[in-house]
Order: C-alpha cells, then structure tokens, then sequence
C-alpha cells in the first residue's frame, strides 16, 4: 500500500487542492476514556477519544439524505470514501478540519489511518469510480469503517483490515453499496467484534429520490446475529466492553 505524505485541508475544498505536509507523528494518544460514536445520518459518524475528533463521510442533504440535519460538526480530520454528487460534503465544516480523501496510508497525530480502495459499483469500478474505506485505531478500539462499496472484498483487502473491533458496513443496496446479503458476506470475511449498519432507508429519505432497503431487510438476513438497540445517536466504547462474537449495534437518530 502507498504512504500519502500529504493531506489536504476541508476547509479548503477539494477543487482548489490547498495540501499541507502532514507533521511528524507524535506520541500515541492515550487511550483513557473510552471512545465515543455518534450517528450523524447515512454513513456519517463523530468519532471522539483519545484527544481526537474524526469526522468520515459528511454528505448532502438530499435523495436518500434530505431529511438529515447537515452535518457540520466540528472536527479535526475528515475523511470521506467517495466524491459523488451526495457525498464528501466539505464545504461549510467549522474549524480547518485537515481532510483525506484518497486510498493510502496516512500518519495524524501519532495514529495511522489506512486507506483502501474498493469499487463503488458492481461493474469493476466503471460507473461509479473507487470507494475509499477507512481502517485504523482509536482510544484502544480498531475500526474500519467501509463506506459504501458494491464489490466484494478480496483476499488482499481481508488481509489489510484483519479482525476489526468495530465494523460499519451499509446495507441497503441500491447501485453503489452492498445490499442485505453482501454485508453479510463482508461481515462473515472480517469477522468483527460490533456491527454497525449504515447506507439504509429511513424516515430521511425522499421517497421519490431514494432508492435504498430499509434496515429490516438487513436485520432478516442476519437472523440469529445479536442485536444491541440504542436509543440515542451516540454510544460509548471501551476495549473492555466489546462482545466477543459478533453483534449488531443499531443507533437511533433523533430527528
């Protein structure tokens, strides 16, 4: 895998291509307090621990989306999968959030995030380019969040991402992600400790402009898996408070 010694900055925007030199990597952030995910909508999540506030996959507010409030939150470093029309939505992000944007392997403030490429379609990348899924650790906990691809994973990728603690896969199909049956295939291959579906139907969408399964199809297809239900957008982690065999973790977003 290429190490990326550049990263750019979000508020920049990506049509100017504004790139800094990433600093050198600084001593590993502690990993006291537990990490904290919270549920922006779709496949965005706040990822807050270990001094650290990253922020993958804010998107726009339409089709699937358009009922989601924006998600502009502050951050340190963004990452997005994909530069399609309803994703890696940079503009307007408070702060100079640093960004990333491409597969490869990258160092911020002592940690190494690793970018790996997978098809965004089921046409060999054709239609709708690359996906970028992001792997790495955070207050203890590693997590690889996949973004929205279509393909399979190879035994390359399966290799890269190894068992994650965390896992977040989509589930609601459609031509750009994996429908009920591949997530499971995905989360079979990668065999994470807590699932975390994103990509779905809900409320949120405009029903003419939306053309993803709700999570029940997702949930029917993984009878037998256990299911931990939350009702808030936001949940605490430790490594001591992980399942051993593989979970499901459902968030609630609070329209």
């Amino acid at each position: 895998m290429k190490r990326r010694e550049l990263i750019g900055y979000a508020g920049a925007g990506l049509a100017t291509g504004l790139i800094a030199t990433l600093a050198n990597s600084t001593k590993s952030l502690a990993q006291a307090g537990g990490l904290s995910v919270q549920w922006l909508g779709h496949t965005c999540f706040l990822f807050t621990g270990g001094g650290l506030r990253i922020l993958v996959n804010p998107f726009r507010t339409l089709g699937c989306t358009a009922g989601y409030r924006a998600p502009k939150v502050a951050a340190d470093l963004v990452m997005i999968s994909s530069q399609l029309f309803d994703e890696g939505a940079v503009e307007g992000l408070p702060g100079n959030p640093k960004l990333i944007y491409e597969p490869g392997v990258y160092d911020f403030k002592g940690i190494k995030f690793q970018g790996v490429g997978i098809d965004h379609d089921r046409k060999g990348g054709k239609q709708f380019g690359i996906n970028a899924a992001w792997s790495w650790s955070q207050a203890g906990i590693k997590i690889t969040h996949l973004g929205a691809p279509a393909a399979p994973l190879s035994f390359e990728q399966k290799v890269l991402f190894g068992r994650p603690d965390i896992l977040f896969v989509p589930v609601g199909g459609g031509p750009k992600a994996y429908n009920a049956t591949e997530a499971k295939q995905a989360i079979q291959a990668l065999n994470p400790k807590l699932v975390v579906p994103t990509h779905f139907r809900t409320q949120a969408a405009d029903p003419k402009l939306c053309d993803i399964s709700p999570l029940d199809e997702f949930l029917t297809v993984m009878q037998g898996t256990p299911i931990r239900r939350s009702n808030s957008d936001t949940i605490s982690l430790s490594p001591r408070n992980l399942p051993e065999n593989t979970t499901i973790q459902v968030l609630s977003y609070r329209f």
